[in-house]
């Protein structure tokens, strides 16, 4: 069994979190900066994050499947 396809899965799943995690904490960073009280914030920093985590999963979901 050749383990080079699951660990470049690992991979991409790995950068697809980071790039969500830093959307959600630049969302936090504009939310505060434009007055928003610190638990509002936070919500707006963890629905973009799921927001983003799930449009990296879907666009990565249908490069898998793409024929070619």
């Amino acid at each position: 069994m050749n383990p080079a396809p699951f660990a470049l899965l690992l991979l991409v799943l790995g950068m697809a979190i980071l790039i969500s995690a830093l959307v959600g904490v630049v969302t936090v960073a504009l939310a505060r900066w434009n007055g928003a009280a610190v638990p509002a914030a936070l919500i707006q920093g963890g629905l973009a994050f799921a927001g983003s985590l799930t449009l990296c999963c879907v666009v990565l979901a249908f490069l898998r499947r793409s024929p070619g």
